[in-house]
């Protein structure tokens, strides 16, 4: 996400043609200068709140209660420590309670027929690495064909190597089309019977580019596959429904959801999770354990082995307060801001598709300018403006390569954010290639 980093004081130190800030005091990220308070709150913006202001915009609504994880963690240690699933006594009983509670509220918040159907995990890495495993290990074998774009993030093609390279099955890249999207007619074209598994993305994390699933599934199914969707990226954005997407797996992050850190959790349809081998071993996930056997209990505890995480849950009420679908309306209208501002700037190449009517974009922007390596432009934002982007690979090498560049810059946007952010960023990125351009 970008954000504008706070300065209580600063101290310049003068070096030749540049200026270093050196921080003495960093406010919260949201207390900052362009993080204003205001005396609206996001409870203004409640679904179904008639009186919600359109003057004024989300992201200036929900800064003053932007959820703080560490309130669900510390409720969590003053008031019911102790490990789920695990005891008889009240705290047991009350951590058990609001464990499960949250595998309620993510069934409810992308549709899920059954609770049971999510499986928490440390991330979606992880939950990526369950499917490959145990279905991936236990259904493939030599020249099936798992079929991948070259725009999935490193978590979603490193484990099906892994796979490939033990099962001898065979992996193939759909590749962009002229308009830097994963070409879905050549994903149609090398589908076939062979065809096993397809792993896509549904938003891209350096295109922003969003994929039809719905059809991709549906060709997928009409030929046996089973369909993995990493929605690390749409999750948090947007109205997410796995029954009409009809995906066998999904994943997404807690961290991407204004969660904590450390949690993510796998969908998976339940006739599907049934027949799938434990992913490891421990408390929790045994039904019996004698000395040379054990027997396993039923998803999703099957599933999650050892001492969970916990927290998602509260920020999931935070976004289904909001709304997911007032979120990604917002975020509609953000998304073109910066992209047509980005597009205004001298010597900038913006990677994926343009917005349009037909066309959606995820509210971020990768780029590159003209002769300045990304990294540079980031540390510049950072040190002399208090913007923060990302700079590197976004874990998308292979993407990268085929863009012909090693690297970009991204500039990201939540719901959070708003149109003055893009304009302070559109200005400091002005300053920045400025100053860059001063030694040519």
């Amino acid at each position: 996400m970008m954000a504008m980093e706070g300065v209580a004081t600063a101290v310049a130190v003068k070096l030749p043609s540049f200026k270093i800030i050196r921080r003495t005091t960093t406010l919260n990220l949201r207390s900052s200068r362009s993080f204003r308070s205001f005396s609206a709150s996001a409870s203004t913006l409640r679904e179904g709140d008639p009186s919600a202001s359109v003057s004024v915009s989300l992201g200036d609504l929900t800064r003053p209660d932007f959820p703080n994880p560490q309130s669900a963690l510390q409720n969590y240690y003053e008031g019911y420590n102790s490990n789920v699933h695990r005891g008889i006594h009240f705290l047991s009983a009350k951590a058990t309670e609001e464990y499960e509670l949250a595998r309620k509220k993510i069934a409810s918040f992308i549709n899920a027929s059954d609770s049971r159907e999510i499986v928490f995990t440390r991330n979606a890495t992880e939950a990526i690495n369950l499917v490959a495993y145990t279905w991936g290990l236990q259904n493939l074998k030599p020249e099936d064909e798992i079929i991948l774009t070259i725009a999935e993030h490193h978590s979603a093609i490193v484990p099906w190597q892994f796979v490939a390279q033990k099962t001898g099955a065979v992996l193939k890249y759909v590749t962009l089309n002229q308009n830097e999207v994963p070409d879905i007619n050549m994903f149609k074209e090398i589908l076939s019977t062979k065809t096993k598994l397809v792993v896509v993305h549904h938003i891209s994390n350096v295109l922003a580019s969003v994929l039809p699933i719905e059809d991709i599934v549906l060709q997928s199914h009409n030929v046996g596959a089973k369909v993995l969707v990493d929605a690390c990226q749409s999750v948090p954005h947007m109205v997410v429904d796995v029954q009409n997407l009809d995906a066998d797996f999904l994943v997404a992050s807690s961290h991407k959801m204004c969660g904590p850190t450390g949690i993510g959790f796998l969908y998976g349809k339940s006739h599907l999770l049934s027949t799938m081998p434990p992913f490891l071993g421990g408390g929790e996930m045994i039904s019996d354990v004698f000395l040379d056997h054990s027997t396993y209990a039923e998803p999703p505890s099957r599933f999650e082995a050892g001492t969970p995480a916990i927290g998602l849950g509260a920020a999931i009420d935070y976004l289904s307060g909001i709304g997911m679908q007032k979120i990604h309306d917002y975020e509609v209208e953000l998304s073109r801001y910066l992209y047509e501002s980005l597009c205004a700037v001298p010597g900038v190449r913006i990677y994926g598709p343009a917005p349009s009517e037909n066309v959606y974009r995820a509210a971020l922007c990768s780029f590159n300018v003209e002769n300045i390596h990304p990294t540079d432009i980031a540390t510049f934002l950072d040190q002399q403006h208090g913007v923060v982007i990302r700079s590197g690979h976004h874990c998308a090498q292979p993407l990268h390569r085929d863009l012909g560049i090693n690297a970009s810059a991204r500039a990201s946007l939540h719901f959070y954010n708003t149109k003055e952010d893009v304009e302070y960023f559109i200005h400091a990125l002005n300053d920045t290639i400025n100053f860059f351009n001063s030694f040519k």
